[in-house]
């Protein structure tokens, strides 16, 4: 077994709680973590002491009551990281949601109703004691998911676990037990009774903390989860999975890891349109943000998706197409397009299929580099509107127009972009929109 070696403010907080007189436990992810070689800094606890019993111990400075109902008090540690305390409990009733649990239960008890055998194992700091009465050890050494007793009923109390079991699943490249795999099934057409807020968290641990969520998102699939919980997903075929699996991971506490996480969601939609994007991510309580920036990338990726890679394909595209290209995405959402199409297109040779090769799509990328130093956008260009105006055009909507026919010039020849290069060449753009307009007027 591989030493246990929880951080001193745990110790601390344990050795205060035996000293008073209550057993106390290490248990959870922790537990499962340190036993995988793991060095995990986010310990809970459980112990005998009632809430009120912990807060009158550590004091009101230290204790935070967040789950006070269900018997969980955080307690500060002398680092200030906060640590769970928890009574040892069971469960009186569960409606698939929420559970009514009583105190006074023993830490046989408290590990029974946990859900899975290798998240059912404490550790006693004082006397190094390891507890494991369902052999979550074995289950860890077999790379085996199995849920704690009768599978079905663990699916029954609390619906999220069969997404949990997934992800573990997924996270450690462990297999799932066969009769806890056919109680996830079961529980699949009853998935509709978690909260929209429940599934979209466990969405997102999915795609932050597995190396390759593909296999956890097939399963989501095969098991029926994706069709009840998001019906546009339901016929996801095997290079949608596989280009999630080509795609960044999250990198714990970094500054892009939210981004290669929206990265991954937004990878789910490309073969529907943003509006299914938007709305499957609306329903599942997913923030503005987020919403919109994987609805742009998979708008952008419906609008020039089949060009780039007809054109990657064919042969190197000029440098004026790379700058239309580029134009069309923004350079917003370049880095995460880019990223995007090179991991479809990935799965896709994989998988057999017309893709463009991997050398083109790399030179495609240092392209897009450099072009973002290009004028791409209208902001971009030398001349705005106070230039039209000064040069006698009425205001109106054909200043959009106009700057918009200015910048295709200047996509074609970026030496262009000066103002007097753009003012010269003002008469002939009115008048050719101004015809373009009568024409299609007298039609």
């Amino acid at each position: 077994m591989l030493p246990l070696r929880p951080t001193k403010s745990v110790l601390e907080i344990a050795d205060r709680l035996e000293r008073a007189g209550f057993e106390a436990w290490c248990v959870g992810g922790a537990i499962r973590d340190a036993l995988l070689g793991g060095q995990p800094l986010d310990w809970d606890l459980a112990t005998q002491a009632t809430p009120e019993q912990v807060r009158e111990l550590f004091g009101r400075r230290r204790t935070i009551p967040v789950g006070i109902q269900f018997g969980t008090v955080c307690v500060l540690g002398e680092d200030e990281v906060p640590h769970e305390v928890t009574t040892f409990r069971r469960d009186v009733k569960t409606d698939g949601r929420h559970a009514e649990v009583e105190f006074g239960a023993s830490l046989h008890d408290d590990l029974a109703r946990r859900d899975f055998t290798i998240n059912a194992i404490a550790y006693r700091p004082k006397t190094g004691d390891l507890a494991d009465p369902f052999h979550g050890q074995q289950d860890i050494a077999a790379k085996l998911v199995r849920a704690v007793g009768v599978a079905e009923d663990r699916m029954r109390e609390d619906r999220l676990r069969a997404l949990r079991a997934i992800r573990f699943a997924a996270r450690y490249e462990f297999q799932i037990h066969p009769q806890t795999l056919a109680a996830i099934r079961s529980s699949a057409p009853h998935l509709t009774r978690l909260s929209a807020e429940r599934v979209q968290q466990e969405l997102v641990k999915t795609m932050a903390q597995v190396k390759c969520p593909g296999a956890a998102i097939r399963l989501w699939r095969d098991t029926g989860a994706l069709r009840v919980l998001i019906p546009a997903l339901a016929s996801l075929d095997d290079v949608a999975l596989a280009t999630l699996d080509r795609l960044p991971q999250d990198r714990p506490g970094g500054r892009r890891a939210p981004r290669r996480t929206n990265n991954r969601v937004a990878a789910l939609f490309l073969d529907g349109s943003d509006d299914d994007a938007r709305q499957a991510m609306t329903a599942l309580r997913f923030s503005k943000s987020e919403i919109n920036w994987s609805a742009a990338l998979v708008a952008r990726w419906r609008e020039v998706g089949d060009s780039l890679s007809h054109s990657l394909r064919r042969g190197e595209p000029d440098d004026a197409q790379v700058r239309r290209w580029l134009a069309r995405v923004g350079r917003l959402h370049a880095g995460g397009f880019l990223r995007l199409a090179a991991a479809r297109w990935s799965a896709m040779r994989d998988a057999g299929q017309p893709a463009p090769p991997a050398a083109e799509v790399r030179a495609l990328h240092r392209r897009f580099v450099i072009g973002r130093f290009d004028a791409i956008e209208v902001a971009d260009l030398a001349i705005g509107g106070d230039d039209l105006r000064r040069a006698g055009v009425p205001a109106g909507p054909i200043y959009a127009k106009i700057l918009h026919a200015l910048l295709e010039l200047v996509l074609e020849t970026p030496a262009r972009n000066t103002p007097e290069s753009l003012l010269a060449e003002l008469p002939r753009t009115v008048a050719s929109l101004e015809a373009t307009v009568g024409t299609s007027t007298s039609h």
